[in-house]
């Protein structure tokens, strides 16, 4: 679907979306444990309707309703072929959860999940003892458990996400297990992991983000577990506020382990009139000036944080692209060509992204059916000099079904 934005100003209070990252975690904790869980706030993104399907598959009971899904845990499989969509956390946290089962279980994708590496989760389960392949190293995965524990050696420099699956996985297994992590990067998100694995009754041991001890035999207990708002869908809202609005968004933890609530960082280098009052922040147009900010451990404040410093006066520097190239596109180069089409210059060196600000023009540009790219393209519009058209902008309900809705509460004008 293409959609076509208009410039204009914004003005109101929205809801930040629940936290499709924390959603997912949570179902695959409550399919673990034994009894009903129920989870409030649920976000109900594909990426999270693919994980519930994963989870009736390896024999859940998933029950969605209106702000609470409900989930009463099994071991039976129901479906040994198990599609994850195009989610990067869904096939790399449940391919060990499903190594917990003696039958061989196929797990397959969809769009850029099937160009996105899996050599990772192959080497980690064989060395755990499953039986692991791939094809040449994508998808789909052929896995025959059950995973007993043990101890694995890994690489975190790609993702974080295999490490969750792990974390996820073995305090299930029989024996005791040791994950040793070689430059682990996003360690906020495996903050988040192991928040929600404390939550439904399992510890495990951090040594420096190099050694993770797990206990064998533990049991996940179910429970009631509240959805906290997505930082990263939030940060678009906070950069459409700075660079053309007075707003306030809520729904967004403060305390948060969410690595995203860095994007306030950026909008506080970059001059940005902004209230933080507990779980709500007010943000309101002001002169944005460039900034220098290291999204090494928050790689998907890329896109909003390309947006914030196309608006900003001279030249911004943000660190840590070379973790753009594994995501739904190539991110880097989709942010080069789709802001270039706008007459904003963003440019590549080593490990980061240049961009000199000005006013992005009227376009015409292309999603590269990456949620991210297309609601950077969305926020950039609302203070352009004439209107921008994203094709293939429905790709936002991979993480944000609900973006383009609220932006119009807010008072933007959205054509489609």
């Amino acid at each position: 679907m293409e959609r076509t934005v208009e410039p204009g100003f914004l003005k109101g209070e929205v809801k930040a979306p629940p936290s499709k990252s924390m959603t997912q975690r949570a179902i695959a904790a409550a399919m673990l444990a034994s009894g009903e869980s129920m989870i409030r706030n649920p976000s109900y993104s594909d990426d999270c309707l693919a994980a519930m399907s994963i989870a009736v598959g390896l024999g859940a009971t998933v029950a969605p309703g209106n702000g609470l899904l409900r989930v009463t845990g099994c071991r039976g499989l129901k479906e040994n072929k198990l599609n994850c969509g195009e989610s990067g956390l869904a096939i790399r946290m449940f391919s060990p959860v499903a190594s917990l089962y003696p039958e061989e279980i196929i797990m397959s994708g969809a769009g850029s999940l099937k160009n996105r590496p899996m050599a990772m989760v192959e080497d980690a389960l064989n060395q755990l003892g499953v039986k692991c392949t791939t094809s040449g190293g994508y998808l789909p995965l052929s896995i025959r458990g059950p995973l007993k524990g043990g101890n694995c050696e890994i690489d975190g420099s790609v993702s974080s996400q295999l490490l969750t699956g792990l974390l996820m996985a073995l305090p299930s297994a029989k024996r005791d297990s040791v994950i040793s992590v070689k430059n682990l990067k996003s360690r906020p998100y495996i903050d988040m992991t192991i928040g929600i694995l404390k939550e439904f009754g399992i510890t495990v041991e951090n040594e420096n983000y190099e050694l993770f001890r797990i206990k064998g035999n533990q049991e996940f207990l179910s429970r009631e577990y509240e959805v906290e708002g997505d930082w990263s869908g939030g940060a678009f809202l906070l950069v459409a506020g700075a660079i053309n609005g007075d707003i306030m968004v809520t729904g967004l933890k403060a305390d948060s382990f969410q690595s995203d609530k860095a994007i306030l960082t950026a909008l506080e280098m970059a001059g940005a009139d902004l209230r933080v009052t507990g779980s709500s922040i007010k943000v309101s147009g002001s002169a944005l000036k460039a900034f220098e900010f290291d999204a090494t451990e928050s790689p998907d404040l890329f896109p909003p944080a390309v947006t914030l410093a196309a608006f900003c006066k001279g030249t911004s520097k943000i660190k840590g692209a070379s973790r753009l190239v594994h995501k739904e596109s190539n991110r880097s180069a989709a942010l080069i060509g789709e802001f270039g089409k706008m007459d904003i210059k963003v440019e590549q060196k080593d490990d980061y992204l240049f961009i000199t600000g000005g006013r992005p023009k009227a376009s015409r540009v292309t999603s590269h059916d990456d949620h991210r790219i297309a609601m950077a393209a969305a926020v950039a519009a609302l203070g352009a000099t004439g209107k921008i058209s994203i094709k293939d902008s429905h790709c936002v309900a991979k993480s944000y079904p609900g973006f383009f809705d609220d932006l119009r509460k807010l008072g933007a004008t959205v054509i489609e």
